[in-house]
């Protein structure tokens, strides 16, 4: 999978609650730098999003994904879209920038607006 499609794929597990896979995009060092909080661990990146995130029954419209020019050796993705609420209500803008470690996400830094 290429990195576009892993980090579309993160937001499709999440909107559907498929645990399993979102732990297999992620190294196991995972970090998940947040305006609120910083999450360490692919482990408790997944049990927070299962069971400990403050709205799960969310989706995540993305308008684009930007990646870095593969000339400059970097492995990085941005994704600009939009957190939704159950009732399909905007809650906030974001952007996600990803890192990779080979295939898998080492980090997201997230900015809100």
């Amino acid at each position: 999978m290429d990195r576009e499609a892993t980090a579309r794929e993160y937001y499709r597990t999440l909107d559907e609650d498929d645990y399993e896979t979102l732990a297999d995009l992620l190294a196991p060092e995972f970090v998940h730098y947040r305006p609120d909080r910083t999450i360490e661990g692919r482990d408790r990146f997944v049990t927070f999003m299962r069971d400990e995130r403050p709205m799960k029954a969310t989706s995540h419209p993305l308008d684009a994904v930007y990646a870095t020019a593969p000339e400059r050796g970097e492995s990085e993705i941005a994704v600009r879209g939009r957190l939704l609420d159950p009732d399909g209500e905007p809650v906030v803008s974001f952007v996600d920038v990803f890192a990779f470690d080979g295939e898998n996400v080492q980090s997201i830094h997230t900015y809100t607006q």
